[in-house]
């Protein structure tokens, strides 16, 4: 390009530039619209573009006060003290379905290190904590969880010790945690902060396959409600437009002032769109979605991907305004786009899908077992089945309402509005509808795989709901008391373990025996007649040496010690003469539990006080009981701090697939704000645009209901033809994507038809916010010109 068409394209720009801010009241509503839609995208693109520092940054800050990382050497029981020792305690609990992090503190030395956060420690019976776990233990619904929290509040957690704003976490001071230490509840460091990284491991490719298709279908919508903003009173600026032909100004001139008042828009946009971030930002940093929350600071774009978006949208602005203004005739006395238009051809509007569908296809029946899914492949190919859905959606609608026929005043008038300007219709729906495909095809993609990512816990949510973990130390007898008696708890069912041997010295042969009264012994086999001081063997065929130990009047040992070790702890166990043999129940609280039953008295009277055992609760929670978890979970840390409560779950999910879930509802709840505003701005704007006709009707007799109706119609008609095209994209894309995860097809009918009906929801919202705008709009008023 010689540098005579550079100053020329140069000068062509920047006279757009300069009609936009100096072209009156009509040039300014124009540029503020567009930039209002185009800062809309742009300030969802930053906000895209700060995610991977707002992940990196919370793992950092998840890294940084980590007092169980490897390579902690002094991280074990039998370490000893040191005035840079600390010893710390794992109190998390959860509280109405949220999660509480908590730890309890003791230093030992003056250079005990502080977690971060923190500037110092808080003294035995207080606690420092963060602002969201401040806020709820004032409100009305913290009675419970202050009750759980016997400490004075002394403080606030910093930023640096917080992953988000809305993180419930504390730190309370405790003294005597030495005689307790025991991994995982209590150990000792000298440091927060891993010091090894565990080697990372390799990322299944069908996740990373979802999180591709995720940015993607998240990003579409983003960019399709760009190119409509920098197209808002495009009618009008073509008629401004037809006066520059008058002047001299030939066809490729125009459409480079044309382009130069996009450029306007766009950089206009930009400005808002930074001010929108910054505003939402702050808005971030007192928001919680889904459980996820941040810091403002968290959300800085890296520099790289802010100037890539500076740079990328105003560029797309001109492109697409050259683009759209390809097939208009722009005469000095007039633009030839009022006439009737060509008919759209549709042989070109089909390559995109197909051209996706191509690229797609060479990776069906992948997998996760054939390597990774090319990235570019995956990308290209979505993005064009997306970018299909903008491309036929015209052509539907000019085919469609090219068809309809007579009916009421207000559906012929929304049927020829639709008739002479299918193309505005259409760009107002294009957004909505790559939303909804790419919604429909994701939420199969996710319900396809699921299943791979799911794993069953084995737990029965009817024979219990919660388990409680004792601390080593702790006398079982004491616990199982206690929560028999606890508020919430209907029954409870004591159970320890430990391990015996054949041999004192140096054993070979081990075996397992399960300790309970009758009534929690039951809770595990089928045993007919139970009474205090009997044993048990309870078999299981697929694992039949469980039981080779039990043998009646043999004698076993508990604690048995080794070559090197201090021998004298061993504890001798007779078993009794006559041991019967019972069997697992189907819906055992322990399933695949096999060797010794055992009730209390049966065992060495030594054995409950110089033995360890693993002990655990488990309890079902009184359903007439309002908060019968958290009941419970108070009556388990009145006992001892250190028990910790776990919530029986059927299922558990992979934490990257959940986490990838996740990602994908924060971004969709924030796609769908963007659509609303951005539909609403729209749909103003062309309403600006009719205002004099719309006057004109009702100067005319035309009833103001008659006009609402019709611009119902103008709505709905569009967004029920997107909506439908949308249903199609989505399915094939979805069952595209489950063929490359070798996974069957399968429609998510109850998914498929709440995305739909979310997109039609939001049009109804916008509809009806724009009904008063509308009133305004057709009074006399709106005759008058400049």
């Amino acid at each position: 390009m010689s540098s005579a068409v550079v100053r020329q394209w140069y000068r062509d720009l920047a006279m757009g530039v300069r009609f936009t801010f100096t072209g009156g009241r009509e040039g300014w509503v124009r540029a503020v619209l567009t930039a209002v839609g185009v800062g809309l995208g742009v300030a969802l693109l930053l906000l895209t573009a700060a995610i991977p520092n707002a992940l990196a940054t919370r793992g950092a800050r998840e890294e940084a006060r980590q007092d169980m990382g490897i390579g902690y050497l002094e991280n074990n029981p039998t370490s000893k003290p040191t005035d840079r020792s600390l010893l710390v305690a794992d109190t998390d609990t959860e509280y109405q379905q949220q999660e509480i992090r908590g730890r309890l503190l003791e230093p030992e030395g003056a250079k005990a290190p502080t977690p971060p956060g923190l500037d110092k420690f808080p003294a035995p019976g207080e606690m420092v904590v963060s602002p969201a776990l401040a806020d709820l233990l004032k409100s009305d619904s913290g009675k419970l969880l202050r009750e759980r929290l016997p400490y004075d509040t002394v403080g606030t957690i910093g930023e640096a010790g917080l992953i988000g704003s809305g993180e419930l976490a504390y730190y309370a001071g405790a003294d005597g945690l030495a005689e307790r230490l025991q991994e995982p509840v209590a150990y000792r460091i000298d440091r927060f902060g891993a010091t090894e990284q565990p080697p990372a491991e390799e990322m299944d490719p069908v996740l990373l396959l979802l999180t591709l298709v995720v940015f993607v279908v998240l990003l579409m919508p983003v960019a399709v409600f760009i190119a409509t903003a920098v197209r808002f009173g495009g009618e009008r600026r073509d008629r401004r437009l037809a006066a520059l032909r008058l002047v001299g100004s030939d066809g490729r001139m125009t459409r480079r002032i044309a382009a130069g008042e996009a450029l306007a828009g766009a950089v206009l946009g930009l400005v808002f769109g930074t001010a929108f971030f910054l505003a939402g930002r702050e808005v971030a940093g007192s928001v919680e979605v889904l459980g996820v929350s941040v810091f403002p600071s968290y959300l800085n774009p890296s520099p790289g991907l802010a100037l890539l978006v500076a740079l990328a949208v105003p560029a797309a602005a001109v492109l697409v305004t050259l683009f759209a203004l390809r097939g208009v005739v722009i005469e000095p006395l007039g633009v030839v786009r009022t006439a009737k238009p060509a008919r759209r051809r549709l042989w070109w509007r089909l390559l995109p899908p197909l051209g996706g569908l191509a690229l797609l296809y060479p990776m069906v029946g992948q997998g996760s077992e054939n390597g990774e899914f090319n990235e570019y492949m995956v990308t290209g190919g979505v993005v064009l089945l997306l970018f299909g859905i903008t491309a036929l959606l015209p052509w539907v609608v000019e085919a469609f309402v090219a068809r309809l026929g007579s009916g009421a005043v207000s559906w012929q008038l929304a049927v020829r509005r639709l008739q002479l300007s299918s193309g505005s219709a259409a760009r107002m729906v294009n957004g909505i509808a790559v939303a909804v495909a790419g919604a429909i095809a994701l939420q199969m993609l996710f319900a396809g795989v699921e299943s791979r990512f799911t794993k069953s816990t084995g737990q029965d949510t009817t024979r219990a709901q919660m388990e409680l973990s004792l601390p080593d130390d702790l006398q079982v007898s004491v616990a199982g008391k206690e929560m028999k008696r606890a508020k919430g708890a209907e029954t409870t069912a004591v159970l320890s373990t430990a391990e015996v041997s054949a041999t004192a010295k140096d054993p070979e042969e081990w075996g397992s025996v399960t300790v309970g009264d009758c009534a929690a012994l039951r809770e595990l086999a089928r045993i007919s007649s139970c009474r205090e001081g009997d044993v048990f063997i309870l078999e299981h065929p697929r694992d039949p040496e469980a039981t080779k130990l039990a043998t009646a009047g043999r004698t076993l040992y508990f604690d048995a010690s080794f070559s090197g070790e201090k021998p004298g702890a061993e504890l001798a166990w007779k078993l009794p003469g006559g041991l019967p043999k019972v069997s697992e129940r189907a819906d055992s609280l322990r399933p695949g539990t096999a060797g010794l039953l055992a009730t209390p008295s049966a065992l060495p009277a030594k054995a409950q006080t110089e033995t360890v055992f693993a002990s655990s609760v488990y309890v079902r929670t009184d359903p007439k009981v309002p908060d019968a978890l958290d009941e419970v979970r108070n009556a388990a840390v009145a006992i001892d701090p250190l028990i910790r409560t776990w919530e029986w779950q059927t299922t558990r999910q992979a934490d990257e697939f959940a986490d990838i879930r996740t990602g994908l509802l924060v971004g969709a709840t924030a796609v769908l704000v963007l659509i609303g505003a951005s539909l609403l701005v729209s749909q103003l704007e062309q309403l600006r645009e009719r205002r004099k006709l719309l006057s004109a009707l009702v100067a005319f007799g035309t009833r103001r209901r008659t006009l609402g109706l019709s611009v119902l119609w103008q709505t709905a008609i569009p967004i029920a033809l997107g909506l439908a095209l949308a249903s199609t994209v989505g399915l094939t894309l979805g069952a595209v994507l489950l063929k490359m995860t070798d996974m069957p097809v399968a429609v998510d009918w109850p998914s498929v038809l709440s995305m739909t009906g979310i997109g039609a929801g939001i049009v109804v919202l916008v509809t009806a916010l724009s009904m008063p705008p509308l009133v305004r709009l057709m009074r006399p008023e709106g005759l008058r010109t400049e």
